[in-house]
């Protein structure tokens, strides 16, 4: 007993150990740059997977094992840790901090809200829509936390006005029952006497009458529990909280900086494929809003009917005046946008920030047309939109928030400094340096994949899967990549399926975007558990769900989001890429076995 106690306790010590040393005889016996190169992929994805190590450190082992294994020399591995990617994540943290600061992000949440009304359908899908558009630019994480505190104070109020409610018809129901018996009383006085005289004959009749009242509604209190007062108020608690988490997820997959995912994706592919210049800020938003926007309404359509049922007619009522608790509803978000009070002049600058980059990002290289980028002809490839995010972000440090004053010894108070909108050290609070790291080190293990030979091998025994209906093998790879990103961290499982995939879609001699974007995509759909992704963990720690209630709801979104991005896939997406002609950008590799 003492035994497993000590295992239990040093479980991811010995994790490690055993991992680096069960797997030691692949290298030591088959003396080949591909399996010492599969050797430092197996061991950094046990580790990614089970999370022994921090991420971001066992992100850290390429740079040690490849040196080691003279897979890489240790100057070009670490030029990998640094890329396209950092620059444009800066751009976008420098954005994101200011948002947040100057709180724009709440008074744009709070304002859609009131655009949708609070009918309670409709609120829900204000939430949804808000969330998601917030988490386009912000982290899929800072959009949740941001979020839910507005979403609990509404369903409290929601549930308090419930309660005024029925206080106040009760109310009503005594005052005029008392009044009825007082106009009536000398029609029903012999009436009454004789029911009293009928209480005496059977006593302890009423008592027990209203014990047994009060033990139903005990029960019901019981079972739904102190915060509810019927189990229709949490199902509500229940709608809101998920609705959350799983439109700041969606949300996210519509930009390239939504979420890590697409940029580490986005990195490889055109780090892989350099002559490819297909994908850029503006593709990837047309070919992704569609998917994003259809899985949000049929995610918010079953989440309605999961937890409330779904009543057309109570959604699509037109002239009724609002009920005692929308109205209720209603002054909580008015209040909570008027707590802003006007909007400050921080506001409007990063406002107009965010247009300017989103605008830049949009026309930088269309497609449709000739982009800006086409000023700097002369070197092709050379602006990306890591250029757009940079300059942006430098004008957060450089355009002044507010002057700082000092007093000086005769009183006077005199202006010596000015503030920016956002300083070194809020910028670094909000950079994620574990993700930089992590998607650092997936990219050097994509590098010593291709170097040492593992991908092209990897490609050569998967070939022969060439054989099923690519419509199977998308949807398979699919299922896969959501099946693992319930339990690995969404950069880790879209870091170690690339190598892999990659190589899959030019072995099989298909448009590797045909398999690699709907992977991506899918590596989002972490919906199941609240350990799955962070938005998850967030709303989960409110106390409104239990395990089975995300397992249910986030089943449901998962078939839909699939079934969303196969239907992408083979309708508006295939024809902007091309996607059944096998590109001239893409490499053919031979089906010659490598030794």
């Amino acid at each position: 007993m003492k035994l497993l106690t000590y295992i239990l306790v040093y479980r991811r010590f010995l994790l490690v150990v055993l991992s680096v040393l069960i797997l030691l005889p692949l290298p030591l016996v088959i003396r080949t740059k591909e399996a010492e190169c599969a050797y430092v992929l197996f061991v950094v994805a046990i580790l990614w997977i089970t999370e022994a190590l921090p991420l971001s450190i066992t992100a850290l082992l390429p740079g040690l094992l490849f040196p080691l294994f003279g897979i890489m020399p240790s100057t070009k591995v670490a030029s990998a840790y640094f890329k396209d990617f950092h620059l444009l994540l800066i751009g976008v943290i420098c954005l994101a901090t200011s948002i947040e600061k100057w709180n724009l992000h709440k008074r744009i949440a709070l304002r859609m809200v009131m655009m949708v009304g609070v009918n309670p359908v409709w609120l829900t899908l204000g939430f949804m829509s808000s969330t998601a558009f917030l988490s386009m630019w912000l982290s899929n994480t800072s959009t949740a936390a941001m979020v839910m505190p507005i979403v609990e104070a509404v369903a409290q109020q929601i549930i308090s006005a419930e309660a005024e409610v029925e206080a106040t018809q009760m109310t009503y129901f005594n005052e005029s029952a008392t009044h009825g018996l007082e106009v009536d009383e000398t029609v029903i006085g012999q009436e009454t006497n004789e029911r009293k005289e009928k209480t005496k004959q059977v006593p302890g009749f009423s008592n027990d009458a209203e014990k047994s009242s009060s033990k139903v509604e005990m029960e019901k209190n019981a079972v739904t529990g102190t915060k509810y007062r019927s189990k229709k108020d949490h199902m509500m608690c229940k709608l809101m909280c998920l609705s959350i988490a799983y439109s700041s997820t969606i949300g996210g997959l519509t930009t390239i900086t939504g979420t890590s995912t697409n940029l580490i994706f986005t990195e490889h592919f055109n780090t892989r494929y350099p002559e490819c210049q297909c994908l850029n800020f503006g593709s990837w938003f047309i070919f992704s809003f569609p998917a994003a926007v259809i899985l949000l309404v049929l995610s918010w359509i079953w989440l309605q009917w999961l937890f409330l049922g779904f009543n057309f007619k109570e959604m699509f009522k037109c002239g009724k005046t609002k009920t005692f608790k929308e109205k209720a509803c209603a002054d909580v978000i008015k209040q909570e946008y008027e707590k802003l009070g006007p909007m400050r002049y921080q506001e409007i600058v990063t406002l107009v920030l965010f247009f300017i980059m989103a605008l830049l990002w949009f026309s930088r290289n269309p497609g449709f047309i000739a982009g800006w980028s086409e000023l700097f002809a002369q070197y092709p490839g050379f602006v990306t939109d890591s250029t757009v995010a940079l300059i942006i972000g430098l004008l957060f440090f450089l355009i002044p928030a507010k002057r700082l004053t000092k007093t000086t010894s005769t009183g006077e108070i005199v202006a010596f400094d000015y503030s920016p909108l956002i300083t070194w050290k809020e910028f670094q609070s909000f950079m994620p340096w574990d993700i930089a790291i992590l998607v650092g080190g997936g990219f050097a293990l994509a590098d010593g994949c291709e170097i040492s030979g593992l991908s092209q091998w990897i490609g050569n025994k998967l070939s022969p899967l060439g054989s099923l209906p690519v419509w199977l093998i998308i949807l398979i790879s699919s299922l896969i990549v959501t099946s693992l990103t319930e339990v690995a961290s969404n950069p880790a499982t879209i870091t170690i399926l690339l190598p892999i995939l990659s190589p899959l879609a030019e072995a099989i001699h298909v448009n590797p975007l045909q398999i690699l974007l709907p992977s991506t995509l899918c590596t989002s759909f972490a919906f199941l558990l609240p350990v799955a992704n962070p938005p998850n963990a967030i709303v989960f720690s409110y106390g409104h769900l239990r395990v089975i209630d995300m397992v249910k709801a986030g089943l449901g979104v998962n078939i839909l989001g699939v079934a969303v991005v196969m239907l992408g896939m083979f309708t508006w997406i295939a024809p902007m890429f091309d996607l059944y002609t096998y590109p001239s950008w893409a490499p053919v590799i031979s089906n010659q076995t490598l030794p």
